[in-house]
């Protein structure tokens, strides 16, 4: 990490990017996992690397459904964990809400490794020994726990894959996404999506938990429409391809 100058100006992002190799490295992260992140990086830039006014609307509904949830279940991938591993945990208190490490390229060894970088950051108890299968689904992430998303009737997905939420949905769950692709058939398919940088959307959606009444939470839900949402996130990115069009006129 030291060979990234702190004047550089996508600092943060280049730093994001380090703490990925590190834990690619460590063998919490896997090296799809580095192209999936890239193509996520792409579509990060184009919303100026930050959190456009729709994607903060998305965050609150999100806030709403889970403080509202029976169970609620966050689930995590190694991306997730590396780049968010405490602010995670912090959500998973507010909301009294399991983490799982639900994995496509599944190992015991990694998912043992994503549990204990959770723990480490505070988490009192990880699920990563699945138990149950998700009825409809044939990749590694059918493997779940009882206790998790099995039983769960919302779900937090981040860095999602379309199959998945797919199946989930099939299975009678509410899926929140967080998806930087609004193009994505994980966005087109969740009930929320969340068009944002996973690094700033989980600590926005903390903030909007803790301080939102249960009447607020209803309300937030009851204005959010998730394909008006997710146009008007294409909106922003037209404007801002327009923008850039111009520039070079």
């Amino acid at each position: 990490m030291s060979f990234v100058p702190p004047d550089h100006p996508r600092f943060l992002s280049l730093m994001y990017r380090e703490r990925l190799v590190e834990k690619f490295k460590e063998g919490v992260v896997v090296a799809q996992g580095l192209i999936a992140h890239g193509r996520g990086e792409a579509f990060d830039y184009i919303l100026g690397e930050q959190t456009i006014p729709p994607a903060l609307e998305a965050e609150k509904a999100a806030a709403a459904l889970l403080k509202l949830a029976r169970k609620p279940v966050i689930s995590v991938n190694g991306n997730a964990a590396a780049l968010v591993p405490g602010e995670l945990v912090e959500l998973s208190k507010a909301l009294n809400a399991p983490l799982e490490v639900n994995l496509f390229y599944r190992s015991e060894e990694r998912a043992k490794r994503i549990a204990e970088l959770l723990k480490a950051h505070g988490a009192e108890e990880v699920l990563w020994r699945p138990d149950q299968e998700l009825p409809g689904l044939s990749s590694e992430r059918r493997r779940v726990s009882s206790k998790g998303i099995a039983s769960a009737d919302v779900v937090l997905v981040s860095l999602e894959d379309g199959d998945r939420t797919e199946a989930l949905k099939r299975n009678g769950k509410k899926v929140i996404a967080i998806d930087l692709n609004p193009f994505s058939r994980t966005s087109l398919t969740a009930d929320i999506t969340i068009v944002d940088n996973v690094i700033r959307a989980i600590p926005n959606i903390t903030k909007f938990v803790k301080a939102m009444s249960e009447r607020e939470a209803e309300e937030a839900l009851e204005r959010f429409d998730n394909a008006r949402n997710l146009r008007e996130v294409v909106k922003w990115i037209k404007k801002w391809l327009d923008a850039k069009t111009s520039e070079l006129l």
